[in-house]
């Protein structure tokens, strides 16, 4: 098999892998994995404006505003005005969006540890420097 090849199958099988984690974690939960993808991203940068969270997320803003709009009926986020332009909108957790976070940022510390067991700290050291190469290629 090409070396691209088995890249690839290796790239998959942990994509795939990371995914059903995701997916176990959010299982009992009263919200999908996409909305909790939101709450992350409003967990380490609140508020945002709609079009900044939209790019975070790779969706459009009409995609995002269904979703927000869902958040928050169920009380986990909050539009705010925007203090200097008028036409822009915060969006940002509620307190019980930022223990939603925190619950499921727990569940990501724990996942970091595991697979960091699995390295040796020369390979987590290498690890942090590729992630963001990898991240930035996308």
């Amino acid at each position: 098999m090409h070396e691209l090849e088995q890249l690839s199958d290796l790239i998959i099988e942990f994509y795939e892998k990371l995914s059903s984690w995701e997916q176990a974690v959010v299982r009992d939960s009263a919200i999908t994995l996409p909305q909790m993808h939101t709450l992350e991203i409003l967990g380490q940068q609140s508020p945002l404006r709609m079009k900044e969270l939209a790019a975070k997320m790779g969706v459009t803003t009409g995609t995002l505003t269904v979703g927000v709009d869902r958040l928050e009926k169920l009380g986990l986020v909050a539009r705010i005005p925007h203090e200097t332009d008028r036409r822009s909108i915060l969006v940002t957790l509620t307190e019980a969006g930022q223990e939603l976070y925190r619950e499921h940022h727990a569940h990501h510390l724990h996942l970091t540890r595991d697979l960091q067991s699995a390295l040796t700290p020369e390979e987590t050291a290498q690890l942090r420097a590729i992630l963001p190469k990898l991240t930035q290629a996308l």
